[in-house]
């Protein structure tokens, strides 16, 4: 059975939400149609439900983080990259124009196991910053991207679980903590404690045109 992570906004952020599922659901759809895929081939590749990307193309519902790195990978992108355009529209700025996002703004993209990431940056950028408030107590599926990333706990506990060239490796990271690996690095992490209390902060350099601009 196809994963259903569909992910429906709460009436209260239905409205400032709306907007940006909007900018997420048309990147996806254009970079399906560019790929030649129906939403039925791109369901399959993705080992998602047909009727989820159905919503999530019409910006009716959010994705999980996990289900967003399905849909990137059999897309030929990152989720990062994807995140990039419901940032926070600014009508009318420029591609080069500075980008600048208030606490609370953007979309937050749920964890499987508990929390949200918001994305900070925009398409133009070299870089993919990503703010992670509260991380699940399990480990999840692994994430793997082209990019390099650097991990900051800004706030609480965490151990990341990474599949390196030289073998499986554990870390524990706590506040003032950062850690670095290569893009293609299978990984992933877990609160020690109160996964509530963690927050991170990511950030991921673009790789390639698809990567920079979805």
């Amino acid at each position: 059975m196809p994963a259903q992570p569909a992910h429906s906004p709460s009436p209260a952020a239905e409205d400032t939400d709306a907007p940006l599922r909007a900018e997420l659901g048309s990147a996806i759809r254009k970079l399906r149609k560019e790929r030649g895929l129906t939403l039925v081939q791109l369901a399959e590749r993705a080992a998602l439900s047909h009727p989820f990307l159905s919503q999530l193309e019409r910006g009716l519902t959010r994705p999980s983080m996990s289900s967003l790195h399905r849909i990137a990978r059999a897309l030929g992108t990152t989720q990062q990259a994807l995140m990039t355009v419901a940032a926070v529209p600014r009508t009318g700025a420029s591609a080069d124009s500075v980008q600048l996002v208030r606490s609370g703004e953007g979309l937050p993209v749920a964890n499987r196991g508990g929390g949200t990431a918001r994305m900070l940056g925009a398409p133009a950028y070299s870089v993919h910053p990503v703010e992670y408030t509260g991380v699940g107590e399990r480990f999840d599926e692994y994430f793997d991207h082209p990019g390099d990333e650097f991990v900051y706990v800004v706030a609480g506990e965490i151990e990341i679980d990474l599949q390196t060239a030289d073998g499986p490796r554990l870390h524990v990271l706590g506040p003032g903590d950062s850690i670095y690996y290569r893009g293609g690095t299978p990984h992933r992490w877990r609160a020690v404690g109160d996964g509530s209390r963690v927050r991170l902060l990511t950030v991921q350099n673009a790789t390639g045109e698809a990567d920079r601009h979805p």
